[in-house]
């Protein structure tokens, strides 16, 4: 999968890509992330790259010409998505979209946002990851190549690793455990140490609901309720099952 992100500072999306699972997912040939300079395309001495806004106001704007520029050069993956406010917002149901696709691209806004032309003219939508204000995209950028490429197949290793996880299927993930089996008094429960994987599966799934319910109900509706199923299995597992 290839992925290229803009930016005026491309050594902050890049330096945080070279880490971890992204960094390695990259060493095996599984990601290329390409990062590119937006003052690259400049022609003043000073590589500008923003201006004040028409009509006057607060700040200053990104420029078309510049991104124009880079953008026509190096012909990216498409979609090409702003990250701003006003796109679709990012969540593990994107993030699976993408991951299954051949590539994407990013643009990092910065200051008081970009020329409205990039947006309605080059890019083909925005994407947000949250109703709250950054000082620029590259924090964004940074979420979405995270949450994006460890699910290129092959980039955990073992393919199942995600399949667990919260959101997955709707859901918060269940509670997890190592070693010591008792600390300070605390004890892990008896079925994670049962070798019973039936109770297992059965225990960590009454637990994701459990917690769902407690921390997030609005998944909880999103998801249309509860099963008949899954009430009961909460009744039966869960001491003091909610009342849902």
């Amino acid at each position: 999968m290839r992925i290229d992100v803009f930016s005026i500072f491309p050594d902050m999306v890049g330096a945080f890509a070279a880490q971890a699972l992204l960094g390695k997912a990259q060493e095996r040939g599984l990601l290329d992330l390409r990062v590119h300079d937006l003052r690259s395309e400049t022609t003043d001495v000073h590589r500008t790259v923003d201006d004040s806004p028409f009509g006057g106001g607060a700040g200053m704007v990104l420029m078309p010409e510049p991104i124009f520029a880079i953008v026509e050069k190096v012909q990216p993956p498409r979609p090409l998505f702003l990250l701003g406010p006003g796109g679709r917002r990012l969540d593990q149901g994107l993030a699976r979209e993408l991951a299954a696709g051949e590539g994407f691209s990013l643009l990092c806004g910065r200051y008081e946002g970009v020329d409205a032309r990039v947006a309605d003219e080059l890019c083909d939508g925005e994407m947000s990851i949250g109703d709250y204000v950054l000082g620029g995209g590259e924090v964004a950028a940074m979420v979405v190549l995270e949450a994006v490429g460890r699910l290129v197949p092959g980039a955990m290793g073992n393919n199942t690793s995600a399949d667990d996880e919260s959101f997955s299927d709707g859901l918060l993930e269940y509670p997890q455990y190592t070693r010591p089996a008792e600390f300070r008094g605390w004890e892990v429960p008896s079925v994670l140490r049962s070798g019973d994987h039936g109770r297992v599966a059965r225990w960590r799934q009454a637990q994701s609901l459990a917690r769902t319910i407690e921390r997030r109900p609005d998944l909880i509706a999103a998801r249309g309720g509860l099963t008949d199923a899954e009430r009961k299995l909460l009744s039966e597992l869960v001491e003091n099952g909610p009342n849902v």
